[in-house]
């Protein structure tokens, strides 16, 4: 009987529950349920301030936090679902708690641009190209070829 209700997704006090990994996935959080048990296990993830596992039983009403940087998003769950839904349905499935102050950090990060990359990382922006090609071009470009003669044989 227990395997039954559990299956179903009811816990003991006969309250709906999903598992965080597929709630997270069937709420559009995260496109697909690997990247969502992924961020799971990697404690980006938190209920109540504390790590999960991508098999914690969720219900109704718990603030569920997700770290994607640089912003921390909180949805309070207001029903357990194990089925993608359609995204005209995601109001009926959380209410996004998310504090203004995530939002305007967000909006900074937009505006300063790429500032997540290290310096020497990557491919080189514009001006560390042309910085690099006016360090490597005189060298490279002149001399060197015009003193040999391709047509000149040994014989």
């Amino acid at each position: 009987m227990a395997e039954t209700t559990k299956a179903r997704g009811i816990g003991p006090e006969g309250l709906s529950v999903a598992r965080i990994d597929k709630w997270l996935w069937a709420a559009r959080i995260f496109k697909t349920r690997s990247i969502a048990a992924d961020a799971i296990k990697n404690g980006r993830v938190t209920i109540q301030g504390v790590n999960v596992k991508p098999s914690r039983m969720v219900k109704a009403g718990e603030v569920v936090s997700v770290r994607k940087p640089p912003v921390t998003y909180s949805f309070k769950i207001l029903k357990t679902i194990e089925q993608r839904v359609g995204a005209k349905l995601i109001p009926e499935i959380y209410e996004n708690v998310t504090t203004a102050d995530q939002y305007e950090l967000l909006e900074m990060n937009r505006i300063s641009g790429f500032v997540n990359r290290q310096r020497g990382t990557g491919r080189p922006t514009k001006k560390e190209r042309r910085a690099l090609d006016e360090f490597v071009g005189p060298s490279l470009e002149g001399d060197f070829f015009d003193d040999f003669d391709f047509d000149d044989d040994d014989n």
